[in-house]
């Protein structure tokens, strides 16, 4: 008999540690409203960092492990007003704080290092300056980090003469000394040419893509350019796509392997049905392509992922969400089908729901990748505010490639989500836990909205997790703006009534 009780007791707690991902959760301000401005920044020295900006001044909320605030400080060095944007960069035991404001007709980007408590323990540095001839709020300044967080980019876009960008980087590493200042020109057709997909590699090295639009729609010509770190030229690297039409660019840089891939959905003729990805993989080593391909969508899968689409049109509405590189030189590929439906127009993938790339038409250019999520709260709905608008985030198609762009294997998390007020509760968030992969999004149940959870094993294999511990009533989860902030943790914010507050998932 206690022998058998033992074993029960052993299960028990074997079934606890294997399902219990459980959710804590901060308690609102009374500031808190839902109409704040706000970054999840990420842990710092066991920590958890939120940005907020509240009447004009910014803070960083401090949240130990249970969730509790312990601490609030006002980051006053920044200006009330004119703050055009700010960026965080986290580390284990300190952040950078970049941020952008303009005073006049002068726009300044500085930084300071702030430690687990929001302190600021540095002196502010400026980085850059730009004289702009109209006294306006125009972000200028980008900054991409690398992979391993050694190296930091600063740049910015003149595109005053439209035949002819300039573009500015400031490459530093980890201790934000400059290591290489650049400027070059970078040759553009008015009106058809975009540049976009800014990545900065390990070693400091620079790669985007321009392409052509034929009229605002599908590309028909792509170039993968390059600057080493220790160099101011770059190098062109003509994509070819030969009897096919790309859709939109995305890189995704392979710091393992020294590789940088390119891929897109194509098409075989103007506004036709989604055929399938295209690869590009450049090797920085033999400075030579290693990969190009196109891959088939095969009936089968498209059945799989059509939902109510016709299976020729299946992958019409899906969007590329995530890379993720593989040691080996593989990968997978994230994909979403997303759309908006309205009694007044029909949507097409054409609209740019989620942005213009760089194009010839501004002054100052400033990066917005076509994904277009990001954690900034201020970002959202800013280029679909009409009304009568329902928003649908359905199907997730996930798929697998070896080194040599072959398909390995797919799979289906079969999703229905719409909104008619906007999309900030649709989608999805993806946390990668090392063994697994996590896929956390709402579901409807009963009219009433649930956080589920799925996981990806490394073969393809999705299971629906038990519902996770502690999900409250009266939260409602936004988890396309969380961020993984360790291997097993996930801040997701939430609305509570007419409240913004955070949630922390922990897997095991």
């Amino acid at each position: 008999m206690f022998n058998k009780f033992l074993l029960t007791l052993v299960f028990s707690a074997l079934v606890s540690y294997c399902f219990g991902q459980k959710i804590l959760y901060s308690e609102p301000e009374r500031d808190d409203s839902r109409r704040i401005d706000f970054e999840v920044v990420g842990k710092v020295s066991g920590n958890f960092l939120v940005y907020k900006r509240i009447h004009s001044k910014g803070y960083i909320a401090v949240l130990n492990n249970e969730m509790e605030q312990i601490g609030k400080e006002e980051q006053d060095y920044m200006p009330e007003d004119r703050l055009i944007n700010v960026d965080f960069f986290p580390y284990s035991d300190f952040s950078y704080v970049i941020y952008e404001y303009q005073k006049k007709n002068v726009v300044y980007c500085d930084a300071v290092k702030v430690d687990a408590n929001g302190k600021k323990i540095s002196d502010i540095i400026g980085l850059d300056t730009s004289h702009i001839g109209i006294a306006a709020n125009n972000k200028i300044y980008s900054t991409i980090t690398s992979e391993d967080k050694s190296k930091l980019m600063v740049f910015k876009i003149n595109a005053k003469n439209k035949s002819k960008f300039i573009i500015s980087t400031l490459l530093l590493d980890n201790n934000l000394d400059l290591k290489k200042r650049s400027r070059f020109v970078m040759p553009m057709q008015e009106h058809d040419d975009y540049l976009d997909e800014f990545n900065l590699d390990n070693e400091g090295d620079l790669v985007f893509a321009k392409f052509n639009r034929n009229n605002n729609e599908t590309i028909n010509n792509t170039s993968l350019l390059y600057k080493k770190a220790d160099v101011d030229t770059v190098t062109s690297i003509e994509v070819p796509q030969k009897d096919i039409l790309l859709d939109e660019i995305h890189i995704k840089v392979d710091n393992v392997n020294r590789r940088y891939f390119l891929t897109s959905f194509y098409y075989k003729q103007k506004r036709g049905n989604i055929d399938g990805f295209y690869f590009y993989v450049w090797d920085k080593a033999t400075q030579s392509p290693v990969l190009q391909n196109s891959v088939v969508l095969g009936e089968e899968l498209r059945k799989e992922a059509k939902g109510d689409a016709n299976a020729k049109m299946a992958f019409n509405d899906y969007f590329i969400r995530n890379i993720i590189v593989k040691k080996d030189g593989g990968f997978l590929i994230n994909t979403e089908s997303y759309y908006t439906t309205s009694r007044y127009n029909n949507w097409n993938r054409w609209n740019y729901l989620y942005g213009m790339p760089y194009s010839s038409y501004d002054y100052y250019s400033t990066y917005s990748p076509y994904y277009g999520y990001g954690s900034w709260w201020w970002m959202r709905n800013r280029y679909d505010n009409s009304q009568n608008v329902r928003y649908h985030a359905d199907n997730v198609t996930i798929l697998s490639f070896d080194k040599n762009g072959a398909l390995q294997w797919s799979n289906v998390i079969h999703k229905e989500q719409y909104d008619d007020e906007s999309d900030d509760r649709i989608s999805f968030e993806m946390a990668n836990t090392g063994g697994q992969l996590h896929y956390i999004f709402n579901m409807d149940e009963k009219r009433t909205l649930l956080l589920n959870d799925f996981t990806l094993s490394p073969d393809g294999q999705i299971n629906h997790n038990p519902t996770l511990k502690n999900l409250d009533k009266g939260y409602e989860f936004l988890p396309k703006y969380g961020k993984q902030v360790s291997s097993y943790q996930v801040i997701i914010p939430c609305f509570y009534r007419n409240y913004i507050c955070f949630a922390k998932i922990e897997f095991n």
